[in-house]
């Protein structure tokens, strides 16, 4: 069983690393992205799981559920998100699965704000608020004994190149 778990702020480069596998021929990883559930409004999070920090952490527990029974029958899976570091260890116990790969990618805030404001066009998400959920992540994943790739100062390229070298292995 092969699953490899992505997760970091926004600009970090995880969802490009995702999709740059995703469209590689020669590769069977199946890709999955926590986003594509969709995101309700903050009343709705609120209403449904009491917080917008319980929805992830509900929404997480239910996409490893998913996932595992086919990382479990040989199939490579890669998921990415932006979800707390504990919430995918908590996830991991509720689905059952010790065999997993969860790397943080992340880079400094510099690039970050770059990437955000100049590559994809979204320069109101390159905010106080995007920096300290970064620095957030950032400490948990520390705390939890999580890799974490800094790919402030890699090419797309070598940034898929390390997180492939977790497959198999």
């Amino acid at each position: 069983m092969s699953l490899i778990i992505l997760t970091g702020a926004s600009g970090s480069g995880k969802t490009a690393i995702a999709e740059a596998i995703a469209r590689d021929p020669a590769r069977t990883l199946a890709v999955f992205h926590f986003d594509s559930i969709g995101v309700p409004s903050l009343g709705a999070m609120i209403r449904d799981h009491g917080s917008p920090e319980a929805w992830q952490r509900d929404k997480t527990i239910e996409w490893l559920v998913q996932l595992v029974p086919q990382a479990q029958k040989g199939r490579d899976v890669l998921f990415e998100g932006q979800m707390r570091p504990s919430f995918i260890i908590e996830a991991a116990v509720a689905a059952k699965v010790s065999e997993y790969r969860l790397v943080l990618i992340d880079c400094d805030d510099a690039t970050r704000t770059h990437r955000l404001s100049v590559e994809r066009g979204q320069p109101e998400l390159a905010d106080a608020n995007m920096m300290n959920w970064a620095a957030y992540l950032r400490r948990e994943a520390r705390s939890s004994g999580c890799e974490i790739l800094d790919t402030s100062h890699l090419s797309l390229k070598q940034s898929v190149d390390r997180v492939l070298r977790h497959l198999h292995g």
